[in-house]
């Protein structure tokens, strides 16, 4: 990565380095490749890079093995207004004094091992647009001051260990993106939240302890692209209003307390949608998902839904990556349904009431988990599932030979007569 770093030699022609026409360094660039071992740095940041005095913006990204602090060279750096290092593993706290950079424009240290809470002075960086320190440790609750950042459009404090109730969210205006998932965040949903809605496109708060119902001024986010609030403790309906989201492509509201009536969706494309284990009784598919011309993700599990899959006719089928509709009342044969996939990775359909034969289904190249155990299916299990990472058809009525696989014994276990490893060997 650094083969063209040679002493003596021009730096402003190394790989990663940039140039203003004074010949002197405003930007340093590296990023690894996360499918590839040995594509990364390590060692941590040193203190003589704050002798790039013109230095407005440095990125390192994916370089997985930087360790260290917070690199005090930065303090030294007066230009330095973008600061992009993300997928390392910078420890330790943020600095105390973090708001001296008061001309930073963007600070993203995502995805490393910062730890205690964010410090009061971030308050001060009134020139950010954007914000992310998601995927760190981070502990305590957001900083009250943090209102004073009014020129964010960029705030993510996703996947950390904050507390507490939101702040208020009226100062944020310009925000467009805001990601609060997989935190401990408790109380309602913000009221302040609704001042965002003539410019928010995606909105994330999965996986936090928030309460109450969701309120009817989200339907006012007609710029709306995707809207997680799973993993909650919502409860009473989905706002009427949802039917003005007209633009969502992403909504996730599994595992929640939501009732029904789910209200009629206006939207043209959903791309993916989770309803997944809250108090709905759908009946059937709702058909404004059905024909959707580029949905990839569908999951309805514990939905009430009570059909016969072979009369589900969606308009595409092409893009499925992952379908889930287990835990219902659906009954007939997913044959069909396979047979028009080409990308399926993932197929859930445990407890159901689906009747078919085993080895009338065929599986997509792509498929790499099956789920079809708790239902009313007979045959024998085809050789084609040995490619699967995950299968689950326990507790059905297959019987035969079991083909040569190395799933444990509970994927087929509570089947008529199904033999051979890891069941007892069949008799001769």
């Amino acid at each position: 990565m650094l083969s063209t770093w040679k002493a003596g030699t021009d730096c402003c022609r190394w790989l990663g380095v940039d140039c203003q026409q004074t010949d002197r360094v405003v930007t340093l660039t590296l990023g690894g490749q996360t499918d590839n071992a040995t594509s990364f740095l390590s060692g941590t940041i040193p203190l003589s890079v704050s002798k790039l005095q013109s230095l407005t913006g440095i990125y390192l990204t994916d370089l997985r093995n930087l360790t260290g602090p917070f690199p005090a060279a930065f303090f030294r750096l007066p230009k330095l207004a973008y600061i992009y290092i993300k997928n390392s593993k910078l420890s330790g706290p943020i600095p105390l004094n973090i708001g001296r950079m008061s001309q930073l424009g963007a600070l993203s240290l995502a995805q490393n091992q910062f730890s205690g809470q964010i410090p009061d002075s971030i308050s001060s960086l009134t020139q950010l647009s954007q914000l992310d320190l998601g995927g760190n440790l981070l502990s305590g609750r957001i900083p009250a001051r943090i209102t004073r950042l009014t020129q964010l459009t960029v705030l993510t404090l996703e996947r950390n260990q904050l507390s507490g109730p939101l702040p208020n969210f009226a100062s944020f205006r310009s925000l467009r993106f805001l990601g609060l998932s997989h935190n401990k965040f408790t109380g309602p949903f913000p009221s302040s939240i609704s001042v965002l809605s003539v410019n928010l496109t995606y909105l994330e708060m999965g996986s936090n302890s928030l309460t109450g119902k969701i309120p009817d001024f989200l339907g006012n986010f007609r710029s709306l692209d995707t809207l997680d609030l799973s993993h909650n403790r919502f409860s009473g309906v989905v706002p009427k209003t949802f039917k003005n989201l007209t633009k969502i492509f992403n909504l996730d509201l599994s595992y929640n307390n939501l009732v029904d009536p789910f209200p009629q969706m206006n939207v043209k494309g959903i791309e993916s949608l989770d309803l997944s284990h809250n108090k709905f009784h759908l009946g059937s598919i709702p058909k404004w998902v059905s024909s959707s011309p580029i949905i990839y993700s569908l999951k309805l599990a514990n939905c009430g839904i009570k059909m016969k899959l072979d009369d589900w006719k969606p308009s595409e089928t092409y893009f499925y990556d992952f379908i889930d509709l287990s835990l219902n009342e659906i009954s007939g044969s997913p044959a069909e349904l396979l047979n028009r996939t080409e990308y399926l990775k993932g197929f859930w359909m445990s407890s159901n009431k689906l009747q078919f034969k085993m080895t009338d289904i065929k599986l997509p190249i792509t498929l790499e988990e099956l789920d079809l155990s708790q239902n009313l299916i007979f045959g024998s299990i085809p050789a084609s599932v040995s490619k699967l990472k995950k299968l689950d058809v326990s507790r059905n009525h297959l019987c035969g030979r079991i083909p040569k696989t190395s799933f444990p014994a509970s994927a087929f276990a509570g089947n008529d007569s199904l033999c051979g490893s890891p069941l007892p060997k069949c008799r001769s």
